[in-house]
Formats: structure tokens, C-alpha cells, sequence
């Protein structure tokens, strides 16, 4: 017989309290959709109102607290790393010499991104209207704090805004949606039709699964703003792509309606113009090493933060996805998973188990 636990499962973790199933220690979803028994849903009205009105304030006060708790972290331990590591080279024929900058570097590098997926939260919650009463203030802190971070802040609050919409929908959903067998190319007979399942077989499936590990967390991110990874099936007007890209930097992205053009372009150029500097200037005046040390390093580690929350929160076999006619904004809210990420809570206001992602 399967053990039971108690868990809490939804948007916020606060939806429902319900029974989840565990065989062998591997946790599975409590709901089942195509079990005739199924419980019926709450309404979303219903999901509302049995959320504490507190928890719909919001405060200045707090949120630039949070804000400049993480920017002052980051300051001190920039400070505190200058201190005893040097950008320079060490000397290859010290190997204790070599190890120590290696492991010095390589800790200021998960540190330093950890700490800045906290400003990285902080500015999704301006994306969201939860940072505080002021949409305005909100879009101007949001966009400051995700320029710096690279992200286009106003492409990414529109489509995130439709991920959050169409949440587990398998051809309107946005981010993480998951492919067929058909789009991996997998034929009816399971037989390999295209260099990706071809590759995935040679590879077996265990190293071929730390590759897509190695992939979603490092370069996952990236490639999906440039439209190239993870993105939806369907343009703005619900048509079939048929082959077109929908990245986040061209007004005329097939993901964007014509009405926000100016807030497209507004967040490419600043976009573009961080990563001039960052490719260009900012060589020339301090030097390769200590540009891809201090920032592309910690930058990589920020961005396999924000996609593990995101992909852990819709990622599980027996969590659905749910095709047209059968999806409801209800069923994909409640088809996610919050989980406790320990110590990483604090720095990252607890959005792996009590946020929206």
C-alpha cells in the first residue's frame, strides 16, 4: 500500500490541504483528473476569498526593505571577496596556489548569484503588481533591477503574465510547456526521426538527462528570451507559429500585440546596450577576466536559479498538462508544486514554496 503525507499544494501552497500518494519514496501528485473519484475544484472566486486579505497589501516600506537587504548582501560580499582573491591568473605551477583561486572564485560565483536571484524575485514581483500600490513605481523598480540582470523587463512581465494565465496548457501555455513525441522526433513505432532522439538514444538516457540538466539551468534562460527554447505554440492572435520565432527583444514578435511596441523596443535597447557595455566597454577598461569573474559567473548561477524554481514547479510525471477543452485556469493553477528549499528561502523570499512563479 502507498504511504500518505499530508502536503499543500497550488499556487502559494495555500490552495488545499490534501493527501499526497508516496510508492517507494517517490512523491506523487494527490490528484488525479482522470480518476472518476476526483474532488471537484474550487472556483477561482473561491480560491480568493480563502486568502487571508492581508495577504493582498502590499507595502513600500517592506519591499524596498527586501530590496536593499539583498543589494547591501551583495555589496558586502563584493567587498569581503576583493579582499582575499585576486582576478589575476595564479601562478599554474602552484597547485595549491591554482585550487585556492579556483575554489575562491568558483564559491563568489554561486554566492554572488545566489544572493542576486533575491533582487531577481524582487523584480518579478513588480512584474506581477505585488511590490506595491503603485504600477508605475512598480514597472520603474522592476525595470531597473531586470535590466541590470539582463532580462527585458517589460517583454518578460507580458509573457510571464501568460504563463501565469494559461498555466499547464499544452499548446497556449508559456514557458516550460511540454514537448510531444512527435516535436522530439519520435515516430508512432517509436522509432528516431530526428538528430534529437537520435542523439538522446546514443547518449543513453541517463547521460543524455545530466546534458538537459546542464542545459535548462545554463544556457535555458538565454535561449529562451531569444525565443529559441520553452516558449509557446501559438502567436498573440492564437495562430500556429508554423516556424516563426517568438523571442522577447522585436516589437513585431509574434508573441507581443501591437499595443506594447513601445515598451518592447524600450526594454531591447537597454538590454542590448547592457551587453555592449558588458562585451566592449567594460573589457577595454577593467579586463576579460575580471568581467566574466565578478559578473558573467555569478549571472549563469542567478539565471539557473529562475529556471529551476520554475521548472520544479510544473515539472513532475504525474503533475497534468492539459490540452484545449480540457484546460481551465483553475486546473493549471492548482497542477504546480511549491517546495522548501531550505536556507535558499531567505535569500530568495521564499518563492520556491509561498510565491507565484
Amino acid at each position: 500500500q502507498p504511504n500518505t503525507k499530508t502536503t499543500k499544494m497550488g499556487k502559494g501552497g495555500r490552495s488545499a490541504e490534501v493527501k499526497s500518494r508516496s510508492d517507494e519514496g517517490v512523491w506523487k501528485s494527490p490528484y488525479d483528473p482522470t480518476d472518476a473519484k476526483a474532488p471537484t475544484l474550487p472556483t477561482k472566486g473561491q480560491i480568493k476569498a480563502s486568502i487571508p486579505k492581508h495577504c493582498f497589501e502590499r507595502s513600500y516600506f517592506w519591499s524596498m526593505y527586501y530590496l536593499v537587504r539583498d543589494f547591501t548582501m551583495a555589496a558586502g560580499f563584493v567587498y569581503a571577496t576583493s579582499q582575499v582573491l585576486s582576478t589575476d591568473l595564479p601562478d599554474f605551477a602552484d597547485a595549491a596556489a591554482v585550487l585556492t583561486w579556483t575554489l575562491g572564485w568558483g564559491f563568489y560565483a554561486f554566492g554572488m548569484g545566489t544572493i542576486m536571484t533575491g533582487p531577481w524575485v524582487v523584480g518579478h514581483e513588480c512584474g506581477h503588481g505585488a511590490f506595491s500600490p503603485s504600477q508605475t513605481w512598480n514597472d520603474i523598480v522592476g525595470f531597473i533591477v531586470h535590466q541590470a540582470l539582463l532580462v527585458p523587463f517589460f517583454a518578460w512581465q507580458y509573457s510571464h503574465a501568460k504563463h501565469h494565465r494559461r498555466t499547464n496548457h499544452l499548446t497556449d501555455g508559456e514557458s516550460h510547456v511540454p514537448t510531444t513525441a512527435e516535436e522530439n522526433g519520435v515516430g508512432k513505432n517509436n522509432e528516431r526521426e530526428s538528430f534529437y532522439a537520435v542523439w538522446n538514444e546514443a547518449m543513453g538516457e541517463g547521460v543524455f538527462a545530466a546534458f538537459q540538466i546542464w542545459a535548462h539551468l545554463f544556457v535555458g534562460w538565454p535561449l529562451y528570451l531569444m525565443g529559441l527554447a520553452s516558449t509557446g505554440k501559438v502567436d498573440v492572435k492564437g495562430e500556429p507559429l508554423n516556424g516563426r520565432i517568438m523571442d522577447h527583444f522585436r516589437p513585431n514578435s509574434p508573441m507581443f500585440p501591437a499595443k506594447i511596441s513601445t515598451k518592447i523596443t524600450l526594454s531591447a535597447i537597454t538590454t542590448l546596450a547592457s551587453l555592449g557595455y558588458l562585451f566592449f566597454v567594460a573589457p577595454q577598461e577593467f579586463g576579460h577576466m575580471p568581467v566574466l569573474l565578478w559578473y558573467w559567473n555569478p549571472y549563469f548561477v542567478a539565471n539557473g536559479w529562475l529556471v529551476l524554481y520554475t521548472w520544479l514547479q510544473h515539472t513532475d510525471p504525474s503533475v497534468p498538462q492539459y490540452g484545449e477543452g480540457e484546460w481551465t485556469w483553475v486546473k493549471g493553477a492548482l497542477s504546480t508544486i511549491d517546495r522548501p528549499y531550505g536556507i535558499f528561502d531567505f535569500f530568495h523570499h521564499e518563492i520556491g514554496g509561498k510565491s507565484q512563479r
